[in-house]
C-alpha cells in the first residue's frame, strides 16, 4: 500500500517532492523517483513496505530499464502470475514481490493485464519504447487515482490535494461537481469537484500517448447482474457450498503479509465470516481484531464485536467514541479528506484504524458484503416504493410527507420517523432517482433552494439515470444491487475506508470483493439475495454454524455515529469558516437552525456542509 504521483511536461523535481509530501501518510517506509529529462517526465513513489520488504522498491524496472511501474496496493494471486509469466521465459530479481509481476504483465499481456489481476490497485507503467503511460484502477476502485491533462502538462496523484500541489495545477470549483456532491453525498467518477482534474473510475485503463499528448480512457471490466440460467435444486445447499469455499479463498489470499496483520470486527455478519475463516489458516489466540463503541446504545456494536471474539478466541481491542473525541477527530480528519463526502461513519473508522495502528500495519475488514448480498435496509423498502410510486396520486405523496414531518425528531440510530421520512422522501421521485435520493444529502427540490437556480435532474443525477435504465435487469433489486455496487460501494465505502486508514499508513483488505466471489455472487438471483423479507438470505444460509445465529439474526445497526444529537452541541461558527462558492449559506443557517431545535433531522446534509467547509479551508491553505 503506498501513494503515487507523477507528471509530464511543465515543472520541476520541487513540484514532484511537494506532489509527494503531500503523500507521506500513504508511504511512510520509503521514497523512490525517476526523472527522463530528455522527455520532461517525473515519477514517483512512496511506499508502506508490506510484502517483500528488502527489495520491493519502487519504481520497479524490466531487465534492459525500458518498462516500469510505480503501484499502490496488493495483488493477491501474484505468485500463481509470476509462475505463470516464469514458464513464458520472464526473469524476476525479487523474492516475492507483487510489483514485479506488473512490469513483466503488462510486457506479455499489455493492456490485457488489469483483468489477470486479483487485487487492488491503481499503478502507472512508463513503457519507454512506446513513449506511453499505462494506468489502470482495480475493478471496484479501492484504491484511488487523480489525473488531470491540459496544453504542456498531464499530471496523476492518488490524492488530489497531491495534485494541486503542482504548482501549474488549479484548484477551480465545478459547479456541476459541487452539485452532484449534495445530490449524492459524493462526487462519482469520473467527476472531481475541480474543472479539469478526474478520477479514472474503477475498472478502467488509461493510455496517455507522451507524444501526442492525449489520454485514451476504456472500461475493461463493470459489475452486472447475470443471474445464473438454471437454479440447482436446492440452491441453499449448492450455493451455500460454493459461497463457503470462496470465501474462505478470499479470506487466505489476504492473509499473506510480512508485517502484523488483524481483523476489524463490528460484531455484523461479514466481519464475523472473515474472522471465521481466518481461524481456519491462523491460530486464533494469534489473530488480534478491533472495534469501536459508542455510549448511546442504539448506536453501540460493541458488546456484538465481543461475543465474536470470544466465540473465537481471539485477541480483542476496543476503544470508545464519545462527543469530545468526535470533535477533535472531525476537526483532523475532515480538514485531511481529498474531496468531501457525506459520511460521517469516517470518524469512527478513522479512530478505528488509528489505534489499529497501534499493533498492525494491515486489517481485514468487512466491505462489500451488503452491496452484493443486498444487506442495506432501503432493499426493504423497495416494493413499498414500487407500489406507492404506482398507485398514489402525487397531491396525496405530498400530504402524506406533510403529515411524515409532524412526527417527533428522534436521536436513535435509523429511528422510526428517519426511516418514514427518508423512505417517503424517495418514493416521490421516479424509480431512477429513489437510491441517490434516499442516501443523499438533498433532494432536487431541495437542491433548486440551496443553489438558487432551477437544477436539471437529468444533469446532476445522469449517472443513476444511465445505470437504472440502462441496467442488465429489469427487476428493482438487482438495479439497486448494481447501483450500490457501481457507486455507492466505490465513491463513498471504500473511498471511506481507504482515506480513513491511510492517513493512518494502515492497508485494509476486503475479502468479500474477491473477483472469484464477486463473479459468483453477481450470478444469485436477486430473490435469493433478499428472500421473505430478509436480507442477505443465501449468505447467512450459507454461514450457519460457522457464525452464531444471534449474529447471524441480529437486527442490523450499521457503522453510524449519533449525529443528529451532536450537532447540536456544536457551535455555528463550526459552519460559517470559509465561504462557500456558488451556495447559499442563508439557505445552510436555517437548515442548522431547524436542526438545532430538533424541528427537523437535516443530519446528512449539515455533515456535508461541514466536510466541505474543512475541505475548502483546507484547499486555501495548499494554494
Amino acid at each position: 500500500m503506498c501513494g503515487i504521483a507523477g507528471f509530464v511536461g511543465k515543472g520541476d523535481i520541487n513540484d514532484l517532492h511537494a506532489m509527494g509530501n503531500q503523500l507521506n501518510h500513504r508511504g511512510p517506509d520509503g521514497e523512490g523517483t525517476f526523472l527522463d529529462k530528455l522527455r520532461h517526465i517525473f515519477l514517483l513513489h512512496k511506499r508502506l513496505a508490506i510484502l517483500d520488504i528488502e527489495d520491493g522498491g519502487q519504481p520497479m524496472w524490466n531487465e534492459d530499464k525500458t518498462v516500469g511501474v510505480i503501484f499502490n496496493g496488493e495483488i493477491y494471486n501474484h505468485i500463481e502470475l509470476r509462475e505463470k509469466l516464469i514458464k513464458k521465459g520472464h526473469i524476476f530479481y525479487t523474492d516475492h514481490s507483487d510489483t514485479e509481476v506488473l512490469v513483466h504483465g503488462f510486457e506479455e499481456w499489455g493492456a490485457e493485464l488489469p483483468l489477470k489481476l486479483n487485487g487492488m490497485f491503481a499503478f502507472a507503467i512508463y513503457d519507454l519504447k512506446r513513449n506511453i503511460i499505462f494506468f489502470a484502477r482495480d475493478r471496484f476502485g479501492k484504491k484511488p487515482l487523480y489525473y488531470s491533462c491540459c496544453p504542456g502538462l498531464f499530471c496523476f496523484a492518488s490524492e488530489l490535494t497531491a495534485l494541486l500541489r503542482h504548482s501549474c495545477v488549479r484548484a477551480s470549483i465545478s459547479k456541476r461537481s459541487l452539485q452532484k456532491y449534495y445530490a449524492y453525498g459524493f462526487i462519482p467518477a469520473p467527476n472531481s469537484l475541480y474543472e479539469n482534474i478526474y478520477k479514472l473510475p474503477g475498472g478502467c485503463h488509461m493510455i496517455y500517448d507522451i507524444g501526442a499528448g492525449k489520454v485514451k480512457i476504456e472500461k475493461y471490466w463493470e459489475f452486472k447482474i447475470e443471474p445464473i440460467g438454471d437454479c440447482p435444486q436446492q440452491p441453499e445447499i449448492t450455493w451455500g457450498e460454493e459461497l463457503r469455499h470462496l470465501l474462505s479463498e478470499a479470506v487466505n489470499r489476504r492473509l499473506m503479509s510480512d508485517v502484523p496483520l488483524g481483523i476489524f470486527l463490528s460484531g455484523g455478519i461479514d466481519s464475523s465470516a472473515i474472522l471465521a475463516y481466518a481461524c481456519k489458516y491462523i491460530q486464533p489466540e494469534k489473530i488480534q481484531t478491533f472495534s469501536i463503541g459508542f455510549n448511546e446504545n442504539s448506536f453501540d456494536e460493541s458488546e456484538y464485536a465481543r461475543t465474536v471474539a470470544k466465540y473465537y478466541g481471539t485477541n480483542h481491542h476496543e476503544e470508545l467514541l464519545n462527543i469530545d473525541t468526535a470533535k477533535m477527530l472531525v476537526s483532523l480528519v475532515l480538514s485531511r479528506l481529498d474531496e468531501p463526502f457525506c459520511d460521517p461513519s469516517i470518524i469512527p473508522t478513522y479512530q478505528l484504524c488509528q489505534f489499529a495502528k497501534k499493533y498492525i500495519t494491515v486489517a481485514l475488514s468487512g466491505d462489500g458484503g451488503d452491496e452484493l448480498f443486498a444487506g442495506y435496509d432501503p432493499f426493504k423498502a423497495l416494493h413499498i416504493a414500487n407500489w406507492f410510486n404506482k398507485l398514489v396520486p402525487a397531491r396525496i405523496k405530498g400530504g402524506l410527507r406533510t403529515l411524515a414531518e409532524l412526527l417527533p425528531v428522534t436521536e436513535n440510530n435509523m429511528g422510526f420517523d428517519f426511516k418514514i421520512k427518508r423512505g417517503l422522501r424517495g418514493a416521490s421521485y421516479p424509480p431512477f432517482l429513489w437510491n441517490p435520493v434516499w442516501l443523499g444529502p438533498l433532494e432536487p427540490r431541495e437542491l433548486n433552494d440551496f443553489f438558487n437556480e432551477n437544477i436539471k435532474i437529468e444533469d446532476i443525477y445522469e449517472e443513476a439515470i444511465s445505470a437504472w435504465e440502462t441496467s442488465s435487469s429489469d427487476n428493482i433489486v438487482d438495479k439497486t444491487l448494481e447501483y450500490y455496487t457501481r457507486f455507492y460501494l466505490q465513491n463513498n465505502i471504500l473511498t471511506k475506508t481507504d482515506r480513513a486508514s491511510m492517513l493512518n499508513s494502515l492497508e485494509v483488505r476486503s475479502p468479500f470483493l474477491d473477483n472469484d466471489l464477486v463473479e459468483f455472487a453477481r450470478k444469485i438471483p436477486h430473490n435469493y439475495k433478499f428472500r421473505y423479507g430478509q436480507t442477505k438470505y443465501i449468505l447467512k444460509n450459507a454461514l450457519r454454524d460457522i457464525v452464531p445465529d444471534e449474529i447471524l439474526f441480529r437486527k442490523k445497526k450499521g457503522f453510524g455515529i449519533p449525529l443528529t444529537k451532536w450537532l447540536r452541541t456544536w457551535d455555528q461558527k463550526e459552519f460559517n469558516k470559509i465561504q462557500i462558492e456558488y451556495a447559499d449559506s442563508g439557505w445552510m443557517n436555517s437548515r442548522l437552525s431547524e436542526h438545532k431545535e430538533g424541528k427537523r433531522d437535516n443530519r446528512l446534509f449539515l455533515w456535508s456542509w461541514l466536510a466541505h467547509q474543512y475541505h475548502a479551508a483546507n484547499i486555501s491553505n495548499l494554494t
